[in-house]
């Protein structure tokens, strides 16, 4: 048994498919299936049932879990052991982020960063995919979902509410907006239909036809300034040319029900204090304490 079989597990584990598996393992499917056939055939019982809809773990496997988890632990502490002995702010720091909040509110402040810290480098994942912290895929994430599971530190950003916005202009000429119909609306695609700004369109709006959906938030904003219709983004992205649109009475309550949402900064517990990651950290929390 040695540390790769762990990772082939876990990864099955969380990914409950032999394609995700792989995914996350940069392998494509078929290496997969044949490393867990050669695991299985090893320990001499099978951890997996394999289905048309994924991989099902086994009783067994279920019960070597919390095994496999410690094991991905102490390889993890024995690899930040080394980090620890830094002194100085130099070196690449991997930040994950999602897309919007990276292009708005991370990018445009890295060249401060740099002035401070000359030695430091960022590799930033802006993708919607997840990285995994504690197997060392990122030093640093900002995310919208709190983490349940791993050594991890997590430190709440803001919360913001999403609102329904638009160009100055557009806002203008739809003035008090009575019904949702009235308006022309931005909405996610069918791959992220089940966002909470999506159901919360579909909710109060159920005979709405958006003029534009598309997943790619940059586009959604870039199309929403430009006056094309209105998109629900988070309060802060007015910073971008973006107002609030107004609602009269008859939507107050559908205003009222309009989704919340928190921002996490996340790192892994045994990096926290190498001064490369922390300094990534301590500007995040500076940059987005301006946003409270």
């Amino acid at each position: 048994m040695d540390w790769d079989q762990i990772r082939l597990f876990l990864a099955v584990m969380r990914g409950r498919s032999l394609a995700a598996a792989g995914s996350r393992l940069t392998m494509d499917v078929s290496t997969v299936s044949r490393r867990l056939d050669r695991l299985e055939e090893g320990l001499g019982v099978t951890l997996f049932d394999r289905t048309r809809e994924g991989t099902r773990p086994t009783a067994l496997a279920e019960q070597l879990l919390a095994d496999a988890e410690e094991i991905e632990l102490g390889v993890t502490r024995f690899a930040a052991a080394g980090e620890r002995v830094e002194t100085k702010v130099e070196g690449v720091v991997r930040l994950t982020v999602p897309p919007g909040i990276s292009d708005v509110f991370v990018a445009p402040h890295l060249l401060e960063l740099r002035r401070r810290h000359p030695g430091l480098s960022l590799e930033i994942d802006a993708t919607i995919s997840y990285a995994d912290l504690t197997r060392r895929e990122a030093d640093v994430a900002i995310r919208t979902t709190r983490p349940t599971s791993g050594d991890l530190v997590v430190t709440k950003l803001v919360t913001t509410r999403e609102l329904p916005m638009t160009s100055k202009a557009y806002a203008r000429e739809l003035g008090k907006l009575k019904r949702l119909e009235d308006a022309r609306w931005i909405a996610w695609g069918n791959d992220l239909a089940h966002l909470p700004g999506a159901r919360w369109l579909c909710e109060h709006g159920p005979s709405v036809v958006p003029v534009l959906r598309t997943s790619h938030f940059q586009s959604q904003i870039a199309a929403a300034r430009a006056g094309l219709a209105v998109m629900l983004a988070a309060e802060p992205y007015e910073s971008v040319g973006l107002v609030p649109v107004e609602h009269a009475r008859s939507l107050s309550e559908a205003w009222a029900a309009l989704p919340t949402g928190d921002v996490w900064l996340v790192g892994h517990r045994a990096l926290r204090s190498v001064p490369r990651v922390a300094a990534v950290w301590e500007f995040v929390l500076e940059k987005f304490g301006a946003l409270r």
